[in-house]
């Protein structure tokens, strides 16, 4: 496998901080009937069960069954009523652990992701904005991303700085820097006040 291929189940059978940390750089893609839409995945957030902001903190619903499923599945989920978000679902099933997927940068069908967003600026800078953009629905919740017409490709490490910080919009687990963004990209949703850490670097994984 290589620079385009589609990031295989095993990626994800790991920690979340580690996996976000190696999702930085890689590609979302959606294909459908009108094009293919992707993007660069910019800013990403972990979160594990013992996390109070996790989904699966309180152990599993109807509504939060996705993320105790296997690693590599789609976790699809409405937030405020009109927004969708999407995370990947990492280590063993049962475990209830996911990364969410906060900000890309556009790669392919920009016209598209214009039409789907109904504005040319500020495609992707969020999690409800990608997923619009993208036409990722509720549908798409339990779809493995190792296999189309979702799924994430593997890219080398990208040139820009990693960094950590604290995740935004959450009123539990404030304190924990498990967001990571690529420093100074116009892209990610908020830019952080302050760093948690810096100069990270992918894990030694490799397709």
């Amino acid at each position: 496998m290589g620079a385009g291929s589609p990031l295989p189940v095993s990626f994800y059978d790991r920690d979340p901080r580690e996996v976000a940390v190696d999702l930085l750089g890689c590609i979302l893609v959606h294909d459908t009937p009108e094009g293919r839409a992707s993007g660069y995945i910019v800013e990403t957030e972990a979160y594990r069960p013992e996390d109070p902001a996790c989904h699966a903190y309180k152990g599993p619903t109807m509504r939060n069954r996705t993320i105790f499923g296997a690693p590599g599945l789609a976790y699809v989920y409405p937030s405020y009523g009109t927004h969708r978000l999407i995370n990947v679902v990492c280590e063993a099933e049962g475990v209830g652990s996911a990364v969410l997927i906060r900000a890309l940068r556009p790669r392919e069908g920009q016209e598209l992701m214009a039409g789907r967003r109904g504005r040319t600026k500020d495609l992707c800078t969020g999690p409800g904005r990608l997923t619009q953009a993208l036409g990722i629905t509720l549908d798409h919740d339990g779809h493995c991303l190792a296999e189309p017409p979702v799924s994430i490709l593997w890219e080398e490490p990208p040139d820009e700085e990693i960094v950590s910080t604290t995740r935004i919009g959450i009123s539990r687990g404030t304190e924990l820097p498990w967001r990571y963004l690529l420093h100074g990209d116009p892209d990610v949703s908020v830019r952080p006040r302050g760093l948690a850490d810096r100069g990270l670097r992918r894990s030694a994984w490799r397709p």
